[in-house]
């Protein structure tokens, strides 16, 4: 019964104060709208790119050689790095926190052909933990490079899914021999698509993977041209990355701190800056549909004020007849939060549609895969209701208690 008639006592206000509260809502729907939906657009962006750079590998580190930078030893600085097929099996032994480790080379404008179509690719060597590690996941009824594939140098080849189109089109690939720079290899898996914004040489749907053993056999390599590893724990990659330091620096005679000896390009580093700077963004963007809803509150303060003064005589004839003032102040503080939730349950409701109507519109293409995927959380919900509770109480509290306090034949003569 209580709450009927404050309902009642709030539609009464909103009558005789019907362009103010109104405007007062829209000002509140528009302040957790903005706060509501850039979170949602920046924590869907936040997904997507973190989602787009584990297209590069999730928590590996890629060891590229380098240039010494510092005597050591003897040994003056300026000396050319240069890191062997021996090394994968030196760290694999020698570093106990490494999960998976694979070599990689490539070669550039290799001509691919299949039928009629010639094409000039890239082409990479590396072993079957370069699955996992760099997210070559193949398709169904096909697979990656394996063990057997190592040891019997065989020649079979692994085609990203852009490559496998243009060389195929449509039709099935696995099973069918392509040539690369005329000599056959047999077609045993094409990659599933995926997003990718970290990159090295082209993305990985355009290229096709052999075995390492094959590649060295074809083309010679020496050297590695890098080296890709993952921990298996990632809250230790930083002390794995300096026990590769170690090992590789006791083998080259370079000083493990030289950071220029040997080049890492540590992902797990990488993700956590990009996490760092989307937080940044969120509070930036908290902060603008915060201030708008402070901007609200004020309006909201401004009407309670008003109803405040006009209803004087009203609360002195309440308090007359023996109303206490706890009644006086629940009355003013319950409709201050009626007008922060009315206007805050709109602005959500729009939020909630606008995500929905931006996840089934038929976008396409990178810009479409980054930004058509909204997210509103539990925790923005949350929060947004627990700054519209606090600025209806405010709002409500200070008019509130100076109505209260006014003795009731002084209110009584008030006009």
């Amino acid at each position: 019964m209580k709450l009927i008639y404050l309902f009642r006592l709030f539609y009464r206000e909103l009558k005789g104060q019907k362009k103010k509260i109104t405007l007062t809502i829209l000002a509140l729907a528009w302040g957790t709208f903005s706060i509501v939906i850039l979170l949602a657009f920046g924590e869907g962006l936040k997904r997507q790119m973190i989602k787009a750079m584990h297209g590069l590998g999730d928590g590996i580190c890629i060891v590229y050689a380098g240039q010494t930078s510092k005597p050591y030893r003897g040994l003056g600085k300026g000396r050319v790095i240069r890191l062997q097929l021996d090394d994968v099996d030196l760290l694999r032994n020698r570093v106990s926190g490494i999960e998976l480790i694979s070599p990689e080379n490539d070669r550039s404008r290799n001509n691919m052909t299949y039928g009629r179509k010639s094409l000039s690719e890239r082409v990479i060597g590396v072993y079957p933990d370069f699955e996992e590690l760099r997210g070559y996941n193949p398709d169904r009824n096909s697979r990656f490079i394996n063990d057997l594939d190592i040891s019997n140098k065989k020649r079979v080849v692994f085609l990203g899914t852009e490559l496998k189109k243009r060389l195929f089109g449509e039709d099935e690939a696995v099973g069918k021999t392509v040539l690369i720079n005329r000599i056959p290899f047999l077609v045993v898996g094409v990659m599933v698509d995926k997003m990718q914004n970290s990159m090295y040489n082209g993305a990985d749907v355009d290229k096709a993977a052999i075995p390492y053993s094959a590649f060295k056999t074809i083309y010679g390599d020496k050297y590695l041209h890098r080296l890709i590893y993952r921990p298996e724990d990632m809250s230790q990659a930083e002390t794995v990355k300096n026990e590769v330091y170690g090992v590789l620096s006791q083998k080259y005679k370079f000083d493990p701190t030289d950071k220029q000896a040997l080049e890492i390009w540590d992902m797990v580093e990488e993700e956590k800056l990009m996490k760092n700077i989307f937080l940044g963004l969120e509070i930036f963007m908290g902060v603008i549909g915060g201030l708008t809803l402070i901007v609200a509150g004020v309006g909201v303060a401004n009407i309670m004020y008003v109803s405040a003064k006009k209803r004087t005589k009203e609360i002195g004839i309440k308090m007359a007849l023996g109303a206490k003032r706890r009644h006086v102040l629940l009355q003013f503080i319950s409709e201050a939060l009626m007008i922060s939730f009315i206007g805050g349950g709109a602005g959500i409701l729009f939020s909630f549609i606008i995500v929905e109507a931006t996840r089934v519109l038929p976008l396409e293409g990178d810009v479409a895969d980054i930004l058509a995927h909204p997210v509103i959380s539990f925790k923005i919900m949350l929060l947004t209701a627990f700054i519209l509770s606090i600025i209806g109480f405010l709002a409500g509290i200070f008019p509130a208690r100076k109505a209260a306090s006014a003795k009731p034949v002084e209110a009584l003569r008030y006009e």
